[in-house]
């Protein structure tokens, strides 16, 4: 068992959220009434073969963190993705505010000039909490990022606060959950930093869909996988994206999204020869 005395109540959410979440039937358990949905605690603490108590101190934010090994177990006990299972372990045992990832300073001249090099791919840059810091001529004329000012250059605000923003999407609510489900894995990353509570603060009260949300405790990578956007004055435009840390920058993730036919390709040309001049 960890040593620490700290215990963040997030870990005992996540854990009393993903039990909740199982079908019992899945593990046979058929046949016996239950009050809640999910398994019980004695089905999970048997699965990670811990003791009931035990378990059921973590649930309720007693006893401190377990240890890796124990957590593993519970993980595997919740039949956890890979995903799922880093951010068990980054509520577990993630970096303290003094300790966090760097406060971005912006990107360095060779990655603004990868951003540069592709010409007809949108492509940004992005913080753990979704600022927005680079992005190349492309991703302005599809993304509109040149008019925005500082203070909306947030992929979250945009998403959940901007009606405009909104209507682009081809499926919002596939979107908004894909967002917070990302964003919650890439807040863990980013330890108890103050920024990333006053952000979910904030979108808790502008947004109550980005609230309920924000409850379920659902969490993915960014990884890849196809767009739609459907932009005035020109229709639908398809992209698949695939999404990058940067080396040597963890609190930086480089999002480039390619148009998957010709046709999105002068979609996109088009866009961006009607731009201004940079």
């Amino acid at each position: 068992m960890s040593t620490s005395s700290s215990h963040d109540p997030a870990l005992s959410a996540y854990l009393k959220d993903r039990r909740m979440k199982l079908d019992p039937a899945d593990f046979g358990l058929v046949g016996t009434r239950r009050r809640t949905p999910g398994l019980r605690r004695e089905e999970v603490a048997q699965r990670a073969s811990i003791s009931v108590t035990w378990y059921t101190w973590l649930e309720q934010g007693r006893g401190g963190a377990p240890s890796a090994e124990v957590l593993n177990r519970i993980a595997q006990a919740l039949v956890l993705t890979d995903v799922e299972r880093e951010h068990l372990f980054l509520l577990a045992f993630g970096r303290r505010a003094e300790s966090g990832v760097p406060a971005p300073e912006g990107i360095s001249p060779r990655l603004r000039r990868v951003l540069d090099a592709m010409e007809r791919s949108p492509a940004y840059v992005k913080t753990l909490t979704w600022d927005l810091v680079a992005w190349n001529r492309a991703a302005s004329a599809v993304f509109g990022y040149d008019a925005l000012e500082p203070d909306q250059r947030n992929i979250l605000r945009r998403i959940f606060c901007d009606p405009a923003v909104r209507r682009k999407q081809d499926d919002w609510n596939s979107v908004a959950r894909f967002v917070v489900a990302a964003f919650r894995a890439d807040a863990a990353r980013a330890g108890a930093a103050e920024n990333v509570k006053t952000l979910v603060s904030e979108m808790c009260e502008r947004s109550p869909e980005f609230e309920a949300l924000w409850r379920e405790h659902d969490v993915r990578g960014y990884g890849e996988g196809t767009k739609r956007l459907h932009l005035p004055r020109v229709g639908p435009l398809d992209l698949e994206y695939s999404a990058f840390v940067v080396d040597g920058r963890p609190d930086l993730t480089m999002v480039i999204f390619n148009p998957i036919t010709p046709t999105d390709s002068d979609v996109v040309r088009s866009l961006m020869d009607a731009m201004p001049a940079s």
